[in-house]
């Protein structure tokens, strides 16, 4: 039987992409999933898509992870729907480029709302549940660029960085109760927001990979299940890259 087996697991922006790939995972290994997205639809048609697997269970949920209140209510819907949660990924994300003279303070806003505070927010949602439950796990989906920056990109490299430092002061804090919190790095990967780059743009970012190509989805949902599982025990407050060599 898979050590997630029953295990009451939320991804947030699990409505496609990364985090969908994040669910899936889970769902195979026998794991209660909640499928978090900003739109019904979203969140809805991708649990009934990993419901379809035949194994674990997926329930869909809407909610505006930058709003503290509606995440609270959404914390509690899911402990009565499933259970005391004991595994949380923060994965919700978006991008508002520009550069920051030109920069709105909506853009600004936005990013920071959604991807570090709509983090603090999940993690105050089910914090009380999880510091109660054995080998609990958060992990924060960060990214490269919270590592390196990158021009017109300071509200996104912000938040980034931000979720970096969130990650490894709740590592500490949270580290009496024995819950681990990491974070991961990905670098380019493979989904619909990469696919809308030039042909020209992608080859430019393609040279600056040491391994020379774009991650899968399934790369991220790999090293997210290790750092879920009991073999990640004595591993906490870490950033693993996951970037083809792009941060050294």
């Amino acid at each position: 039987m898979s050590q997630f087996q029953d295990r009451v697991v939320v991804v947030t922006g699990s409505g496609r992409g990364i985090g969908k790939e994040i669910a899936r995972s889970f769902v195979e290994q026998g794991a209660k999933v909640a499928v978090a997205s900003r739109t019904e639809s979203n969140s809805n048609a991708a649990a009934e898509e990993l419901n379809a697997i035949g194994k674990g269970q997926a329930k869909g949920y809407a909610v505006d992870i930058s709003d503290f209140d509606a995440v609270a209510a959404f914390g509690k819907q899911v402990t009565e729907d499933l259970g005391p949660v004991e595994i949380l990924v923060n994965n919700a994300g978006v991008t508002r480029d520009g550069l920051s003279l030109r920069m709105s303070e909506e853009d600004w806003d936005t990013v920071l709302d959604t991807n570090l505070k709509g983090a603090f927010n999940a993690v105050k949602a089910f914090q009380r549940s999880m510091l109660k439950q054995a080998n609990a796990r958060i992990i924060n989906i960060s990214s490269v660029i919270g590592l390196t920056g990158n021009a017109g990109q300071s509200n996104y490299a912000a938040s980034k960085a931000g979720l970096i430092g969130f990650t490894k002061a709740l590592a500490k804090e949270f580290a009496g109760r024995k819950v681990c919190v990491n974070a991961i790095a990905p670098g380019f990967i493979q989904t619909d927001m990469t696919g809308e780059l030039t042909e020209d743009l992608q080859e430019v970012v393609r040279k600056s990979i040491p391994l020379g190509f774009f991650g899968e989805t399934s790369d991220i949902s790999n090293a997210v299940m290790f750092l879920a599982s009991e073999q990640s025990r004595y591993i906490t407050g870490q950033v693993l890259t996951v970037d083809g060599g792009m941060v050294m």
